[in-house]
């Protein structure tokens, strides 16, 4: 009797294992249309809500340390009664030490922060760069501690790129769950860092996957939820900013003042952009010709810092005691102008010189200030028919940070968690319409998208433009020993004509080939040290490049529309 039970036994523990492993292929290759997926989400929420949590957390703990403020949200405020030689120095030796960790840590010494994610979610099968993604959040810290003039939201990205990224490794998954599993990580770090559930959830699917798929929807969501929480675990359920009393739109006469506003600030945040990218070019160029050391180059940055924040300590780190006066409508009309050129030219010297950091922060005081200026000036002009001043500057607070970001929904609901304003959506709304149109046209419809479209990766104009460039020859091409390939002689006359391909080129480069030259077979060559002529390896068939990008387009259009 017990004989019989032995192989009925064998076979039960045998079908379970079968099925453990079906399950966990399902689970790797289609994990967000699996309910156990939902729980890799919300740990994965949970550790990048923590993530999110210990760096903000830690940049409080150094501003502290370094500057003696106890409650680091009035820093500004409070550095101005410090020595001079204290604003100046922290920033170089802040920028000296980042320079040394991404010397050290990264192969180019460049901090990796969004537009890296994106690249990631596109190109990479959700995966980031890790060390360097590590050593990027730890320099970014130390230069939003020191006095750089940035924001958190870069690095508190990548870092949550990089959680997702181990576990995606950890558990194999293929191309749509890892970019799930990097949505997932994104929104809870986003919603941890900004008390934002709304506004993180679609950041991610906005920003980063670039799209609104609906499989996608019910991880990330859980995700956000979970780093919320764990924000108002240590902070409350609290807004970032606080608005002034009279915040409300009453007259529908003033939307005109409004549309204007979103033109000027779609404006502004095109010149922001452009001014930092100029800056970086700068720095490149000076670097290049001088030959200045790469890790020295944060502190020569700091030095410029230092000595701008000893007249005006407002450039100090995030900014968020500005954005709050401007919101509140504390400052006068000079001081909002002045502030935020300043602070145009502090960001631009900050990611100009390699010191890390985001522009999310950044645009949303540039914004809050351009807004109350505004607000000041169409009040001051048409004091009948205009509601508050601080109203502007909300809506201008949006305008610039969704031209920036290129991301109209989610920063339109950023503005309003952060604030806890709802009553006003209309004015904010028509304001970062006009801004996202105006500045889109401008730059590669955001900063982000444009700093990938200067390394030449073309996510901007959509997946038709960037998935030829995933793809090497070497994989599509045919071997000379497959019973299809052209005859050699043809190919290698080809060659002698200089029409041919390298291995590890892309079907990017090879398609203007077929186009230019008309014909249907381009021979494959590795290039060979010295004057020996190329090694002859295949030849790409232009049927085979064709039917591998369409393959990538219907399973791209097929994961957006899942």
């Amino acid at each position: 009797m017990s004989g019989e039970k032995q192989p009925f036994l064998r076979d039960q523990l045998s079908q379970a294992v079968t099925a453990a492993r079906g399950g966990w292929e399902v689970l790797r290759h289609k994990g967000s249309s699996q309910i156990q997926f939902w729980f890799i989400a919300l740990a994965v929420g949970i550790a990048a809500g923590f993530a999110a949590l210990f760096f903000r957390k830690g940049i409080d703990w150094l501003q502290s340390t370094i500057y003696g403020v106890e409650d680091p949200r009035m820093l500004h405020s409070f550095a101005e009664g410090l020595p001079w030689f204290l604003i100046l120095v922290a920033p170089i030796v802040g920028g000296l030490i980042v320079g040394l960790i991404l010397h050290w840590f990264t192969p180019d010494g460049r901090v990796r922060a969004v537009a890296d994610v994106i690249e990631g979610a596109a190109l990479a099968d959700g995966r980031v760069e890790q060390k360097a993604g590590i050593a990027s959040a730890l320099a970014s810290l130390i230069t939003l501690s020191s006095g750089g003039s940035t924001g958190r939201e870069g690095p508190v990205v990548h870092l949550a790129g990089v959680v997702s990224s181990r576990v995606s490794d950890w558990i194999k998954a293929d191309g749509i769950t890892g970019r799930d599993l990097l949505g997932c990580a994104v929104a809870a770090a986003v919603s941890a860092s900004f008390n934002a559930p709304i506004a993180g959830a679609l950041f991610a699917l906005e920003v980063v996957l670039r799209h609104f798929a609906v499989h996608a929807f019910a991880p990330i969501v859980i995700a956000s939820v979970a780093g919320t929480v764990i924000n108002r675990l240590e902070f409350g359920d609290m807004t970032e900013f606080h608005l002034g009393t009279d915040s409300a739109l009453e007259f529908y006469v003033e939307l005109p003042a409004f549309m204007l506003l979103g033109l000027l600030a779609g404006g502004i945040a095109a010149v922001f952009m452009r001014g930092v990218f100029w800056a970086e070019d700068l720095g490149n160029g000076i670097q290049r010709r001088t030959g200045l050391p790469r890790w020295l180059r944060p502190a020569i940055a700091g030095a410029f810092l230092g000595a701008l924040a000893i007249a005006f300590p407002h450039i100090i780190g995030v900014g968020y005691e500005t954005t709050s006066a401007a919101l509140t409508g504390e400052l006068l009309l000079h001081e909002a102008i002045v502030f935020a050129i300043l602070k145009v030219i502090a960001v631009g010297i900050t990611i100009g010189g390699r010191m890390g950091g985001g522009v999310f922060s950044p645009s949303l005081m540039i914004g809050a200030l351009t807004g109350l200026a505004f607000g000041m000036i169409a009040t001051g002009i048409f004091p009948d028919v205009s509601g508050s001043e601080t109203l502007y500057a909300l809506a201008g607070m949006g305008a610039v940070a969704a031209a920036v970001l290129g991301a109209p929904i989610s920063t339109t609901l950023i503005v309003f968690e952060l604030t806890g304003d709802w009553q006003t959506g209309l004015a904010v709304m028509v304001s970062v319409s006009l801004s996202t149109a105006v500045a889109s046209r401008m730059v590669d419809r955001s900063f982000f998208l444009t700093q990938l479209e200067r390394r030449n990766i073309h996510l901007a104009a959509g997946p038709q433009a960037y998935l030829l460039g995933m793809f090497r020859v070497a994989k599509v091409m045919r071997p000379l020993d497959h019973d299809r390939t052209g005859e050699s002689e043809a190919l290698l006359t080809l060659v002698d004509q200089g029409i041919y391909l390298e291995m590890n080129a892309t079907l990017e480069r090879a398609m203007p080939v077929f186009e230019r030259t008309g014909l249907d077979i381009i021979p494959v060559v590795t290039l060979a040290p010295g004057d020996a002529p190329p090694a002859l390896e295949g030849a790409l068939y232009q049927v085979d490049a064709l039917k591998a990008y369409n393959r990538a387009l219907a399973a791209t259009a097929a994961e957006e529309h899942s």
